[in-house]
């Protein structure tokens, strides 16, 4: 699943490629949607919330409304020069389509896709907790919240993006290693949830703008992490061999001896 900083760096491409812009088509290929037309609305502007894309239009009459759709694990924007081809994914996965003068954005695989007044987007998003990457990051709620459920592994509390939004299993495991922590600790037992938080943002901001996800400042492929995606190789700090299992509905990967269990 495309994490908080994939998610920001791809709300700032279809704000390049729209913002200010008058749609001069629209194509929705949702059945919620079908037989809507943007079609002279402008666009005001392209923002993320946590892995929430929302999309602010003004209507000609005034009205305001935001496009909103969430990628999971398969979705994908592109923004195309208009004639170009569109090549990112095969046309049968294509959910929307905004034309403009000097832009097409194509939405591939969207999940969640709803058209709602932008007064009532809480309707939405208001269930997340703070967005690691927004205005409203806010690290004492982000602890309260994790705290509120103590007996949840922190590795499913972090995925939680009602605690804090815009964490991934990427950045799950990242995390994690870097701190020390199992991922089956109970929340109750880690030793510095402010500090857990705090580098999970820390860590989103500094892949803001780029596509490459680093948390070891390395950006040459093989070198980007230290437990994802590395099951069976050695850590990067004692050698021993990462390991990989489900935690909930995910994988999740660790090392046994930097990362020991409490209880």
């Amino acid at each position: 699943m495309p994490e908080g900083d994939t998610v920001w760096n791809t709300a700032r491409v279809l704000h390049r490629a729209l913002a200010g812009a008058r749609l001069t088509g629209s194509d929705f290929r949702v059945p919620q949607l079908a037989t809507t037309d943007l079609t002279g609305w402008t666009v005001r502007e392209s923002a993320s919330r946590g892995k929430h894309l929302l999309l602010r239009l003004d209507g000609p009459a005034g009205e305001e409304r935001t496009l909103h759709s969430h990628l999971r694990m398969d979705g994908a924007w592109r923004a195309y020069a208009p004639g170009e081809r569109w090549t990112a994914r095969p046309a049968h996965l294509i959910r929307v389509v905004l034309r403009s003068p000097g832009a097409v954005a194509v939405g591939y695989h969207l999940h969640e896709v709803a058209l709602v007044p932008t007064a009532e987007e809480s309707s939405l998003v208001g269930h997340l907790g703070p967005d690691l990457l927004g205005p409203d990051w806010d690290p004492d709620e982000a602890v309260r919240r994790l705290a509120a459920h103590p007996e949840q592994s922190i590795g499913e509390a972090l995925l939680d993006q009602r605690n804090l939004a815009g964490v991934g299993n990427l950045y799950k495991c990242e995390v994690l290693f870097l701190r020390g922590v199992s991922p089956w600790t109970p929340v109750r037992a880690v030793p510095d949830l402010a500090g857990t938080v705090t580098l999970a943002q820390r860590l989103l901001a500094a892949n803001r703008g780029r596509w490459t996800q680093s948390t070891t400042g390395v950006l040459r492929r093989g070198g980007t992490s230290y437990v994802y995606g590395r099951r069976a190789q050695p850590c990067r700090r004692c050698g021993t061999a990462i390991r990989k299992e489900e935690l909930g509905e995910r994988v999740t990967y660790w090392c046994p001896v930097c990362q020991p269990e409490r209880d």
